[in-house]
């Protein structure tokens, strides 16, 4: 399909989603921690699999799950209705480049017995057995598709972005049944609970799939903003405009789209990407601004087209080092990931890497783990140093990586 096509069939598609939603649908216990085994997850976005790898040292193998297991069910349901068929295709057409998305995000339930997943394509959010590979539940988010989540600090509920529909469902993690939800700007992306639990932020991206990337046109992406909300009431508490903090530092051919972002240990500062830079921001919460810009080398072999660029990133991944000292930054158009360090925004070596899609921190904090999506492997990079210490081969076109807990003894269900 035609790059035109593509982004026609997403205005049906979106038109669709003003006239037709889904339905809507929310505890845990964890056992002793000597029960259980700290390891990554890694979701291979394309292959509809989710490698299980160790959190640290030598990150190697543990086993695979099978993320669709109800595949041949949804597609006849899919094909079945020509409104999701449309949207499906749409998916696979635009942010999909070609592919299907099976996997966007995961996590593991407290008790280390079941993978919670988002599946983009299906439009949905599922609970998978982890010694059986099947599914225990499953939610299907409204509108046509689902994206990043986030899990609270007590394991016991996760809050899943529904794109199409500017929706967040926040969910019982054992149960699926929905404890809440709450609107948010145009096409919601990342999720963060903060430390203590009590607030959810919501950054929405707005049109990432449009050909209007110049700076110009900026203003026809949407209505781009963070979503700050009460996690247990999910009352809105307050809205964070970036378009305005930019401006005010004379920034105002910057885009607004708030990508992956990470609080600083105490939570006083927020670090963020946006679309089509490469680099960060430094955002005071107590003042209201941004306090610092830093602008990370740009490779010379990128096209400075930016509509070639991968649903409008430049930069798309960020961590923070668990002592504060250090961000991890992967450069996805760059082909690069760099370290940073925090206090004086200087960069390390810039760690060669294939369209990295995330950054995320070993189970041991001392190393940034990012997703090469280009090169379908994980690499993973010593804080200390900024060098590289070792690559991991995974599944077709991984993007998120968490940290999660299997039972300690766990290998991968039997192949169907």
């Amino acid at each position: 399909m035609s790059a035109l096509r593509a982004r026609h069939a997403w205005s049906i598609a979106a038109a669709l989603v003003l006239t037709v939603t889904a339905p809507a649908t929310a505890t845990g216990a964890s056992p002793a921690a000597a029960d259980l085994r700290e390891v990554m997850f890694v979701g291979n976005n394309w292959d509809g699999t989710a490698d299980v790898i160790k959190s640290s040292g030598d990150f190697a193998k543990v086993g695979r799950i099978n993320v669709i297991p109800d595949k041949d069910q949804r597609m006849a349901e899919i094909n079945a209705d020509p409104i999701r068929w449309i949207a499906f295709m749409t998916i696979r057409n635009s942010v999909g480049e070609g592919h299907d998305q099976f996997v966007d995000d995961m996590y593991s339930t407290p008790d280390g017995k079941s993978m919670v997943v988002s599946r983009p394509s299906f439009a949905d959010v599922v609970s998978i057995d982890l010694a059986s590979g099947d599914i225990n539940w499953r939610y299907p988010v409204s509108g046509f598709r689902a994206d990043h989540m986030a899990v609270s600090p007590d394991g016991t509920r996760v809050a899943v972005s529904a794109s199409t529909s500017n929706t967040v469902h926040v969910l019982d993690i054992n149960t699926g049944k929905q404890a809440g939800s709450f609107a948010t700007g145009a096409k919601p992306h990342e999720n963060i609970f903060t430390k203590d639990g009590k607030q959810i932020w919501n950054m929405a991206i707005g049109e990432v799939n449009t050909a209007s990337d110049a700076p110009w046109l900026d203003w026809t992406k949407g209505d781009r903003k963070i979503t700050v909300v009460d996690a247990t009431t999910f009352k809105q508490i307050k809205v964070i405009d970036m378009r305005e903090r930019l401006n005010a530092i004379g920034l105002t051919d910057y885009s607004d789209a708030v990508r992956p972002a990470a609080f600083s240990p105490d939570e006083s500062k927020l670090y963020f990407q946006v679309s089509f830079f490469n680099g960060f921001f430094e955002y005071d919460i107590a003042t209201d601004r941004i306090t610092r810009t830093k602008t990370l080398p740009m490779n010379p072999a990128t096209s400075t087209d930016r509509t070639t660029w991968v649903n409008d990133s430049r930069h798309h991944g960020i961590s923070m080092k668990p002592d504060g000292t250090k961000l991890c930054v992967a450069g996805t158009m760059d082909d690069y990931a760099t370290v940073v360090d925090r206090a004086t925004l200087q960069e390390g070596p810039l760690v060669t890497a294939s369209k990295p899609y995330w950054a995320t921190v070993s189970g041991d904090g001392k190393s940034c783990v990012v997703s090469e999506s280009g090169a379908d492997q994980v690499t993973a990079i010593d804080f200390a140093t900024g060098r590289k210490t070792v690559s991991v081969a995974v599944g077709d076109h991984p993007q998120r990586v968490r940290l999660a807990h299997v039972p300690a003894n766990w290998t991968s269900p039997a192949a169907d």
